[in-house]
């Protein structure tokens, strides 16, 4: 501890200048002359980085006790490996952690986070540095959060974010721990999933094809035909669609912020981007929408999105997913979303005694035509 004690200084200077506008800095007297004037700074060399000399030098501390707090607190990381900034808030480093993960994540996922970031965080903890945070207060924020009936799932994901961003700064030696590492709430059950049986599922597509002559009708039967997420349909290009061979690709998905802008991204999982086979129902849909297409431009060829407004631009999700509940109202059905398809898929798949690849409804993508072979015949058959 002596030794360390001897590296570095700390000294008070001010911003003074001469009459031709240089700063003064030792030669100004005023400091040893009133006690209040300038700051105090403490100027440590630390370890050379490609053998150039480094020197930390950092202002503005009211007290020497405080200057040589952080100056001890430099030579205490240097040793530790983990240098705490004490300066560095909360806010501070929250917004740098964003824009140093922006590039990694989705549109989507980046949106979240941000959100989070800026409505709940900032507010609850921003101003506190960020070496001073303690688990104490992201508890009793908790707390008020549930107070004011916050929901549940919410609050599991705001507090998920700020641990993942500590636990940035723990990985890159900003932190010795992580203040929020215990403090997530338990992750609430999902909401049991609606599923149609089979002869709902036919009514519907059944509904579809005699009151609505459009290609969301079509789009419902790829949906419950495959299996594929409702981005992955969106996102579908007849680049990727081999009718000859009766299957297709999953190359692409799309997500839509905020309900505004689109992005086209890469499938949720690896094991997503695989062939799927067609069964004839699925391949009669996209014929359907292959004749439409090129009845619309006979002189170009199909190319583009598979499902699209009439001038090629793409299909929002909540609009479809707006129709879904449309329909589904005029029926008298089970109310439910875009994914509740997929499941349905699977479901109907597995109690007429089929098997998807993956071994699971969320992985439902990737099945081939005969697994869907008594699905669909229980469909022709209600």
């Amino acid at each position: 501890m002596g030794q360390r004690a001897q590296r570095g200084r700390v000294y008070r200077r001010c911003g003074c200048k001469d009459g031709h506008g240089k700063q003064l800095g030792a030669w100004c007297v005023r400091p040893l002359e009133e006690a209040v004037h300038g700051s105090w700074t403490y100027c440590v060399d630390l370890a050379p980085e490609d053998g150039r000399r480094r020197t930390r030098r950092r202002g503005g501390f009211a007290t020497e006790a405080a200057a040589a707090q952080e100056l001890a607190a430099v030579l205490e990381g240097e040793l530790s490996g983990a240098y705490e900034e004490r300066r560095t808030t909360v806010a501070d480093y929250l917004r740098e952690w964003l824009a140093t993960r922006k590039e990694e994540l989705t549109a989507n996922t980046y949106a979240g986070y941000k959100a989070y970031v800026e409505r709940d965080l900032i507010p609850a903890f921003g101003r506190c540095r960020l070496l001073d945070l303690r688990p104490k207060q992201i508890e009793d924020w908790m707390a008020a959060q549930r107070k004011a009936g916050r929901g549940r799932v919410t609050l599991y994901r705001v507090v998920s974010t700020l641990r993942n961003a500590l636990d940035h700064a723990v990985r890159s030696w900003r932190l010795k721990f992580n203040p929020a590492e215990h403090c997530v709430p338990p992750k609430p059950r999902a909401e049991e999933r609606t599923c149609w049986t089979p002869k709902e599922a036919a009514a519907f597509l059944r509904h579809n094809a005699e009151q609505y002559v459009d290609q969301l009708g079509d789009l419902f039967e790829v949906l419950l035909g495959t299996g594929m997420r409702r981005g992955e349909v969106l996102a579908l290009h007849w680049s990727d669609v081999h009718l000859m061979d009766r299957k297709l690709f999953v190359r692409w998905t799309r997500s839509a912020v905020d309900n505004g802008d689109l992005h086209f991204n890469q499938p949720k999982t690896e094991a997503s981007r695989a062939w799927i086979s067609l069964s004839a129902r699925v391949m009669a849909a996209l014929h359907r929408q292959a004749a439409i297409q090129m009845a619309a431009h006979p002189e170009s060829r199909l190319e583009g999105l598979v499902f699209a407004h009439a001038d090629g631009s793409p299909l929002r999700p909540q609009w479809v997913l707006d129709q879904l509940r449309k329909r589904t109202a005029e029926l008298g059905l089970p109310r439910i979303g875009l994914h509740d398809l997929r499941h349905t898929a699977a479901s109907i798949m597995i109690a007429e005694g089929c098997r998807s690849n993956e071994g699971s409804g969320d992985q439902a993508a990737g099945m081939s035509a005969s697994r869907y072979r008594a699905w669909w015949l229980r469909l022709n058959s209600c």
